[in-house]
């Protein structure tokens, strides 16, 4: 018999601006789209968060995974300020859409709350 409560780690690449912000402590929320190499990401989890082509990564504890149909959705149930203290509503949307274009939103989209590991 299998453990399915071990926890994982995955580790993403993020731009220096939200890098940022999640080494700081101050984005709690980090949005990604349902990718399948995505789908088993669980509360427990970890994260190493690092900036393309550096050696710098920032590792986070992943509190909840939540699904939404789109990004304008996901802004409206986690609160902009979460995803990026630093940017308004649409500024943050523009942003998101500017990274995943209209195919990548339609897979659906993930919110991850997540909490700095010092």
């Amino acid at each position: 018999m299998s453990d399915t409560t071990t926890s994982r780690r995955h580790e993403l690449n993020l731009y220096r601006r939200y890098f940022n912000l999640v080494a700081a402590g101050r984005k709690t929320i980090e949005v990604r789209v349902q990718y399948p190499h995505l789908a088993d990401m669980a509360a427990g989890d970890t994260i190493c968060f690092r900036i393309k082509g550096t050696d710098e990564t920032c590792d986070v504890l992943v509190k909840r995974v939540t699904a939404y149909p789109d990004f304008e959705a996901l802004l409206d149930g986690e609160g902009p300020a979460n995803v990026n203290p630093a940017a308004g509503r649409e500024e943050q949307l523009a942003n998101i859409r500017a990274i995943y274009p209209p195919e990548k939103e339609a897979l659906g989209a993930l919110a991850i709350e997540i909490e700095l590991l010092e």
